[in-house]
């Protein structure tokens, strides 16, 4: 192999292991600038049109629409809320902190939370070209892994999800600690070694999925950075001349700091998750089926790295073993080319691209199963950049060694990557609004009950009860202990009067969740049923349950209030109307509040409440309809 391979860095470029300056280097300077640049404009041509997309009922209500934490922006109690909350299953403070400071600056405009979104993901492709570049002394192949970063439509999900802004954020902070490892191995310090690990905190911070990045400086320590066995074709000396074969054992003892950060992180990622009731049993999906669903996403992954085609927001996890032919074609498959990368040793960036892919999977390839997923283009976001490495240096060394020239090359390297940028551009489209969402998951994927359960929920919000029934019931035929759509089931049955079906279907809610506050709800809306037809007793001990559960659940505390006031407790009725008022005030409950005032010939407090109602025909009508048990 010739030097100018990708196992090795080219005389002309700075190299990471001696430091010399390039020649010319204040031209170097301009045309990386000129070339970062271009990245930028091409992620923003390619993103152009996510400003215009909404919000999905899909974690953004719960993360940002509907969280009082976040619109509340940055205050002690808000920050402190951050650190120490599993909401959703996830401990992600410096992600939370970013969504509160989106809010203070765009409110509840979906656009410029998007966008954030997007400058993130731009300069996360520009720190890709730097980084590659730097370690490898490469401009035009980082170039192109950049690029295949930047505009891989399989990436849109980590950009246009809002929610999801904690995998670019995390994405961003682990790049950075690679810059600054890439620093520290050429003239370690203390400092320095002290900025990645306060990087790779910052990862951890924003989503912990970025935990193998351990495993990640061990693959950099192969290549490029040439300080696990040494060749002929890395350079041998590190900045001050030191030779680069290091006692081995001193490589392990400086990752072990990061490591017991990986541990941490992993502790409290797993006792947020079950918080969150986000983990999968071993009765639902037993560890053969995890472990063939692990080999086949892995083959899956690869597919939609090089055929980006029907891309969905969610791949639902088999409930059943897979076709022996499936699994062993995949192991095959997998084991074929870890031991071609293993054996092609002068081609070091294949092992490196290759277990970059593989390790940097195993947090989310299901072995602990989070979530209803087989497998989501988000978890790519970070993996699919050693497969971009091993396809551009495998092209590259090909063309040196038949000299094809740079201009031939360039051709097909411009036309994938506009292919790429028109895929994301109609990619995009697909997450534009919440219909469009779920309508075209629920096409392109089988016996998918979330986008069956999120479709209908939208529309029975809208008024379109009918519609929605429709999917609700397509959603409980494939899993019928699922606490959502059996809360929306009963909801309707509520609507129409089937007060039993209605009880039956919030029962099963009860019986079949572990999160605290899906069950208050169910809690809550059993209270109403009960007290429906009659059955006080049992009303008021399922709205008990529901405020136990969860201290602020406000329809709760009104339905306890309801009961008083029906007993001719008015003092007791004002207490629950009055805390409900406290936690989350609305027209009705302000209407409730002063009318139970009033009884109590406490007249100038009920005008002082009355006051605040906004709509007082919508918020008496409303009123009526609770005191009047619909």
């Amino acid at each position: 192999m010739t030097s100018s391979s990708c196992a090795a860095a080219p005389k002309r470029v700075e190299h990471p292991a001696t430091g010399d300056p390039p020649l010319g280097f204040l031209s170097s300077q301009r045309s990386t600038l000129l070339l970062s640049l271009l990245l930028v404009v091409a992620v923003q041509v390619s993103y152009n049109t996510v400003a215009r997309n909404g919000f999905i009922n899909y974690d953004d209500e719960r993360y940002i629409v509907n969280n009082p934490h976040i619109k509340a922006g940055w205050t002690w109690s808000t920050v402190k809320w951050a650190f120490t909350t599993f909401h959703e299953g996830n401990w992600t403070p410096l992600s939370w902190l970013f969504h509160m400071l989106d809010y203070r600056l765009f409110g509840l405009s979906p656009g410029g939370h998007h966008y954030v979104s997007v400058l993130l993901h731009a300069a996360n492709a520009v720190l890709l070209f730097l980084l590659f570049q730097r370690a490898t002394g490469f401009r035009w192949r980082s170039l192109m892994v950049a690029a295949l970063f930047a505009l891989h439509p399989i990436n849109v999900e980590s950009v246009a999800w809002a929610a999801e802004l904690k995998n670019v954020l995390s994405m961003m902070f682990v790049l950075l600690a690679l810059h600054a490892y890439v620093w520290y191995t050429r003239r370690p310090a203390l400092y320095r070694y002290a900025a990645v690990f306060l990087l790779f905190a910052l990862g951890l911070l924003s989503k912990s999925q970025v935990i193998t990045f351990p495993f990640l400086l061990w693959l950099w320590d192969y290549w490029p950075l040439g300080r696990i066995f040494p060749s002929a074709s890395s350079d041998s000396r590190l900045q001050g001349g030191k030779p680069a074969n290091l006692w081995y054992g001193w490589l392990a003892l400086e990752k072990l700091p990061l490591l017991l950060l990986s541990a941490a992180s992993a502790v409290i990622t797993m006792a947020a998750e079950k918080a969150g009731a986000a983990v999968e049993s071993f009765a639902r999906f037993g560890l053969p089926l995890r472990l063939e669903t692990a080999l086949i996403a892995y083959v899956g992954y690869l597919e939609k790295a090089f055929w980006p085609l029907s891309l969905v927001a969610l791949y639902p996890h088999p409930t059943r073993l897979y076709p022996v032919w499936q699994v062993v074609g995949a192991a095959l498959l997998l084991g074929s080319v870890t031991v071609w990368v293993l054996l092609a040793r002068k081609r070091r960036y294949l092992a490196v691209g290759w277990f970059w892919f593989l390790g940097s999977l195993v947090p989310m390839i299901g072995l602990v199963q989070v979530g209803p997923q087989a497998m989501a283009d988000r978890f790519a976001y970070l993996p699919l950049i050693g497969v971009f490495l091993m396809l551009i240096c495998l092209v590259a060394d090909w063309a040196q060694a038949r000299n094809v020239p740079d201009k031939r090359l360039a051709i097909p390297a411009i036309a994938s990557l506009l292919v790429l940028g028109v895929l994301t551009h109609i990619q995009l489209g697909y997450w534009h609004d919440i219909p469009t969402f779920w309508e075209r998951t629920a096409r392109l994927t089988k016996n998918n009950y979330v986008a069956e359960t999120n479709l209908g929920d939208y529309l029975f919000n809208a008024g379109r009860a009918e519609e929605a029934v429709v999917h609700f019931r397509a959603a409980v035929a494939i899993r019928p202990d699922d606490p959502l759509v059996n809360m929306n089931l009963g909801a309707y049955e509520e609507s129409h009067g089937n007060l039993s079906g209605a009880i039956a279907r919030y029962q099963t809610v009860v019986l079949h969740t572990t999160d605290a506050d899906a069950r208050s709800s169910a809690y809550a809306s059993l209270g109403f049923a009960y007290r429906g037809i009659g059955q006080s007793t049992k009303a008021r001990q399922c709205f008990e349950a529901a405020v136990s559960l969860v201290p602020g659940r406000t329809r709760a505390m009104v339905g306890l209030g309801l009961l008083a006031q029906e007993n001719g407790d008015w003092a007791e009725a004002i207490r629950h109307y009055s805390h409900a008022v406290a936690v989350h005030p609305t027209d009705v409950t302000y209407m409730l509040l002063a009318q139970a005032l009033e009884h109590e010939h406490r007249l100038a407090e009920a005008k002082i409440i009355s006051s605040r109602v906004e709509n007082p025909a919508e918020a008496q009508k409303a009123a009526e309809l609770f005191l009047s048990g619909k």
